[in-house]
């Protein structure tokens, strides 16, 4: 296993507050992509109380999928995408041991981009993630915490959100992985596409020195109020 000791995560800036989350997605559209409306999701964040660290603002994956997410996410003047070989994209759902609260809206804490686990396989980075207690996040969750925080994504310190994961007809886990980078612009993505956010998959038992495993420390939902 890869030796993770010398623990150089980037300190990320704080997370905006919920209620200006809440006015990005609103901004965006997402609520009406999750059939709420604008109030509902500026009343969810005015009650919803984050800790000292802060938290992201998540809207449920059966509410706003990966596909219609990713077009939302810009880095300066480019576009998000999703790659050509991910048609499925949407099928990618949460592991049974990720278990989301029933509600279109929730929280997320203690966020971490995992990039002293960089050059660990996903394989091996789920049960070290587990063993920190930590839960790694689903790809619509880490698509939210670019959409709030662009300079989450930076050259050669991306990450994997393996908390979502496609499962075969057989019951067994799909070899691919989901995560989130930043494209070169070479083959299918098209050079027009350079330095655009990307989602994107890797194998399960590949390692990658420019992606660590996004993770958090607890999700948490309330009901909604007008």
């Amino acid at each position: 296993m890869p030796d993770t000791t010398p623990a150089t995560s980037t300190v990320l800036p704080l997370l905006p507050a919920l209620s200006a989350q809440a006015e990005r997605l609103v901004e965006l559209g997402v609520h009406e992509l999750a059939g709420l409306s604008a109030t509902e999701l500026r009343a969810f964040a005015a009650a919803a109380e984050a800790p000292a660290g802060g938290a992201l603002l998540a809207v449920h994956p059966e509410r706003a999928p990966a596909s219609a997410l990713a077009p939302l996410l810009r880095l300066d003047d480019k576009s998000g995408f999703v790659v050509t070989d991910m048609p499925d994209v949407d099928l990618f759902a949460p592991l049974d041991t990720v278990p989301l609260p029933d509600a279109p809206l929730y929280l997320l804490t203690g966020l971490d981009r995992g990039d002293h686990l960089a050059n660990w396989t996903p394989n091996e980075a789920l049960p070290a993630l587990t063993a920190e207690a930590r839960t790694p996040l689903l790809l619509t969750e880490g698509i939210h915490w670019v959409l709030q925080q662009p300079t989450v994504l930076e050259r050669n310190h991306c990450f994997m959100t393996i908390g979502s994961r496609l499962r075969k007809p057989n019951g067994a886990l799909d070899a691919r992985t989901p995560a989130l980078w930043i494209s070169n612009g070479t083959g299918r993505d098209s050079r027009e596409r350079r330095n655009a956010p990307k989602v994107g998959w890797c194998w399960a038992g590949n390692r990658h020195t420019w992606l660590g495993f996004a993770s958090a420390t607890s999700r948490r939902g309330q009901e909604l109020k007008e």
